[in-house]
């Protein structure tokens, strides 16, 4: 008998409730895929021709600052001649085809207090947009609305909004990729209070339980610090009750929370580094999705503010994709092209030694990296992103792509013969 045979039992006791909370609070990632962005547009702008309008004008813009090749060559961020070719080739493609990935209607603070009455109107007329361009084969893969906050002053127009919103999209049956954001969050109630609205909804529409899941918006510093010291993120999370789809970081709202110049906003700045890093860490594990925030530095006007527009829209998209942040937002047609080139740009460039590695971690061969089980799955998830956003064509990655999910979502045993 080994010496620990007698306290088995005592410790799988000791461990059961504990283990019970780490595979309910952590999941692992909730397969499917994430989009690259989300455009936030104001609800009283919106209409059925959004997605494929906002596709015109960001190829006008490009057609008028030069070409896609002249915003290539101005991000700085791809050497090969023949590799800018075909990124440009593919992003021309994706605004002609899929200029929008992820839409969010606002009913925020991008359209305001217009009254009641405007703004039931309002909800009315979104859904009514949103049908018609699904029966045009033009909706977004992802699409949804922010609310108003709940904090006391707007929290009965925002659960107005909502409920209108979804009973009238529900109606003819939500899309798959509907996303409700909650903003403003400052209290772990507040997640709470939202988990109950969503119960309700479900029930009173005969909704599956669990179908209406939400973003929590971070963009108060109560909820990366609260009262105590402590951070609500993960507590965030967990209230949440695994209907939290993803957390969207507030750039300005946040800056400005932190009394932070107008002119030092933006999204590199130390102390947007600092929320950004504690959401990385309590989302680890979750399933729960970031993003980063978004520039309000437009590429519009002269030639020479268009370029530098694009110059730090690129350097800022790659920065987020650098530091793990597949998400961002953007808000105006002109920075498509440079969200699609800066993001194709960064898994191009990856490519070779991504494929490269995993075929040699899979087909258990040495190699210069001595790669970790951990990372094949990473690089796993790397070329899945790749192929959903289009960076990536199917005939460049010798693998299936449902071993690759395997790898990301199952054990990591994966033999090479399987991909």
């Amino acid at each position: 008998m080994g010496a620990l045979d007698e306290v088995r039992n005592r410790i799988e006791v000791l461990l059961a409730a504990a283990d019970s909370r780490t595979a309910a609070h952590y999941p692992g990632d909730a397969g499917g895929r994430q989009p690259v962005h989300s455009v936030y547009v104001p609800a009283d702008r919106v209409d059925a021709d959004l997605p494929t309008r906002w596709g015109s004008a960001a190829l006008t813009a490009l057609e008028e600052a030069g070409g896609v090749q002249h915003l290539i060559a101005v991000h700085g961020l791809v050497k090969d001649p023949a590799e800018a070719e075909r990124i440009g080739e593919q992003v021309l493609d994706k605004l002609s085809r899929e200029p929008i990935e992820d839409l969010r209607i606002d009913f925020e603070d991008g359209y305001g207090d217009h009254g009641d009455a405007t703004e039931d109107a309002a909800v009315t007329a979104a859904v009514e947009s949103i049908r018609a361009a699904e029966a045009a084969g033009s909706l977004p893969p992802f699409v949804g609305i922010r609310f108003k906050c709940l904090e006391p002053a707007t929290r009965a127009r925002g659960l107005r909004t909502l409920e209108s919103f979804v009973s009238e999209l529900a109606a003819d049956g939500l899309p798959d990729g509907l996303v409700l954001t909650l903003p403003k969050v400052t209290t772990v109630q507040q997640v709470q209070a939202m988990v109950l609205a969503l119960e309700a909804l479900e029930g009173s529409l005969g909704l599956p339980e669990g179908r209406l899941r939400f973003e929590i918006q971070v963009e108060t510093p109560q909820a990366v610090l609260g009262p105590d010291g402590s951070s609500l993120i993960g507590p965030m999370i967990a209230a949440g009750r695994g209907r939290v789809s993803g957390l969207p970081y507030g750039t300005y709202d946040y800056s400005a929370s932190l009394g932070i110049a107008a002119a030092d906003q933006s999204m590199d700045h130390p102390a947007a580094d600092f929320a950004k890093a504690m959401m990385q860490v309590a989302t680890a594990g979750t399933g729960v999705r970031l993003s980063d925030g978004s520039t309000n530095v437009l590429p519009v006007g002269s030639r020479e503010a268009v370029d530098a527009a694009w110059a730090l829209h690129g350097r800022l998209v790659m920065r987020s994709l650098r530091r793990g942040f597949y998400q961002g937002w953007d808000l105006h047609p002109a920075q498509l092209p440079s969200r699609y080139a800066a993001t194709y740009a960064f898994f191009r460039a990856g490519l070779p030694e991504v494929l490269g590695r995993l075929d040699t971690y899979l087909g258990r061969r040495s190699g210069p990296v001595l790669d970790e089980p951990a990372t094949a799955k990473a690089m796993a998830g790397f070329l899945l992103r790749g192929l959903d956003c289009g960076a990536v064509r199917a005939e460049e990655v010798p693998f299936q792509v449902t071993a690759l999910r395997q790898l990301v979502h199952g054990t990591g045993a994966v033999a090479s013969d399987q991909l």
